[in-house]
């Protein structure tokens, strides 16, 4: 028998078995009304009236329907009212500019567009055929007796694009099918040991990688999952002290601003002895990793993947042969991007880069062959990081062959943000690095030759920069320089540039 998966399974399970229990706190500080705690039936429900309203409105079957909102109720909601109708998620970066939404809109073809009343003003000039603005446009769902038409599960459909950067200046669409969501989703479940017992905080945005799978396998097991709309660590501890939270997700830069709320914080930190912390987005520092049991009492799990790769490759938990291991020793094995998960094989080609095949990994690039062909040649998919695998068959990620900087866990193509320096008539060249940054891992430098005769400062050229991108892409710091070293064929050797900001570093990546 075969049975096709499915976004779908995972709310109606959540909906047969725990439909009385508790699905979602959202946000209680939403910008327009929030939905409050909602059981997991009343999300089923809300799912269902989502997607009959798109049948109102003519969105057929893998027509595009885009969100643009930091973490709500509403944009969960979404996951299964849109992608579990057949149509296509493109869930939008909330912190990207109103240009380059419009781009991601426009690219996507996405005739649906949901905005988060926030961000109304700044995306006011960003248009769909059809427009809605979170907790203001009620008549987003249906009415409550209606129900969506029925769509025939087909696990090699497109269920959601998730924009990234990276080679390229401008974002590439990222096709996740359902049967990429449905295993990652599983196996991020089974080596996080995600059970009904678990209560799950939102410290993820939802955009990033579908909040890595989590609201899919949360939602399979039961779980509550609590909102939370911007990044605080003294806020993190209070939601997990007022609701038990005993899982939650982040980049090193969440993992250090929690670390350093419970220096402050009064009394035993909350989820201590019950907690535990999955990182990724960028490779933690090894103090971070020897703090977070002392100082927090809560486990660390790290994982590496990409938004390609749905986006789970490989795992690293403690396991019982680290037991009697000092702290410092558990430490340097967890720094370790982690062993293969269940269904991934890795290589690392002569060159260096780390190659994987599993069922995680993307259909394509939307809209983009060649950029697909080369990500998948050879049947492997690139992920453009060095590394290397030990005996024990654990990768370590040791540099980034992609021209991508990854700070505070959000990608940043270098390629973009010299563009956008080149476009300032005062640079005459510029090469874009990443240096590294206790607090985000790493921080974006432009080293700048300024034209002959015209005169900028630091300040002038990061505000430039500012006014033209999301804020997180613009530099922060800026180094003038008379020259560019470069190849005789006059090209850049970025990891010539970064060398020196690197020295004592095991890799070249932070």
């Amino acid at each position: 028998m075969f049975v096709p998966f499915s976004v779908n399974d995972f709310i109606r399970r959540a909906e047969a078995v725990y439909g009385d229990r508790i699905g979602v706190v959202d946000e209680p500080d939403q910008p327009a009304a929030g939905l409050g705690s909602l059981t997991y039936r009343e999300v089923a429900a809300l799912a269902r009236r989502q997607a009959a309203k798109l049948d109102e409105l003519g969105i057929g079957v893998g027509d595009r329907v885009a969100v643009v909102s930091q973490n709500s109720a509403r944009l969960l909601v979404s996951f299964f009212g849109i992608s579990g109708s057949g149509r296509v998620l493109v869930p939008v970066n909330f912190r990207l500019s109103a240009d380059e939404v419009a781009y991601i809109v426009e690219h996507s073809g996405a005739r649906v567009l949901i905005v988060d009343p926030e961000l109304d003003d700044a995306l006011a000039g960003v248009h769909a055929e059809f427009r809605f603005v979170i907790g203001k446009d009620e008549d987003l769902y249906a009415a409550e007796d209606a129900e969506p038409g029925h769509w025939q599960p087909d696990e090699a459909a497109t269920a959601t694009i998730n924009y990234t950067s990276g080679t390229t200046a401008r974002p590439k669409g990222v096709q996740l099918t359902h049967r990429n969501i449905w295993t990652n989703a599983m196996t991020f479940a089974l080596h996080a040991g995600v059970t009904d017992r678990d209560v799950y905080l939102h410290t993820l945005p939802m955009f990033h990688a579908n909040g890595w799978g989590m609201p899919f396998a949360a939602a399979g097991v039961g779980v509550p999952q609590i909102v939370l709309r911007k990044v605080d660590g003294a806020e993190i501890l209070r939601r997990i002290e007022q609701h038990g939270v005993t899982l939650l997700c982040a980049a090193p830069a969440v993992v250090a601003s929690v670390l350093e709320a419970a220096r402050k914080w009064d009394g035993e930190v909350p989820g201590a002895d019950r907690a535990r912390i999955v990182v990724a987005g960028a490779p933690p520092p090894t103090k971070m990793v020897t703090r977070v049991e002392p100082e927090l009492g809560w486990e660390f799990i790290q994982i590496y993947g990409l938004t390609e790769t749905s986006p789970l490759l490989t795992i690293n938990r403690s396991r019982a042969e680290w037991d009697g291991l000092a702290a410092e020793e558990r430490a340097a094995n967890l720094v370790r991007a982690g062993s293969p998960a269940l269904g991934v094989q890795l290589r690392v080609d002569e060159e260096g880069e780390v190659l994987a095949r599993s069922n995680v990994v993307l259909e394509g690039y939307w809209g983009q062959p060649e950029e697909t062909a080369k990500a998948l040649d050879g049947d492997w998919f690139h992920t453009g990081d060095g590394g290397r695998i030990g005996d024990d068959g654990y990768l370590t990620i040791s540099d980034r062959k992609k021209d991508v900087i990854i700070t505070g866990g959000e990608n940043v193509s270098s390629i973009e943000v010299e563009d956008c320096l080149f476009s300032h008539p005062a640079v005459a060249e510029v090469a874009v690095i990443g240096v590294p940054s206790e607090k985000w891992g790493e921080t974006i430098k432009a080293l700048v030759v300024p034209a002959p005769g015209v005169e900028v400062s630091e300040v002038e050229l990061i505000a430039w920069c500012k006014q033209r991108l999301a804020g997180y892409k613009a530099p922060t710091s800026i180094e003038f320089r008379a020259h560019l070293a470069r190849t005789t064929t006059g090209k850049l050797q970025k990891f010539k540039l970064r060398r020196q900001y690197w020295t004592g570093q095991e890799r070249q990546v932070n």
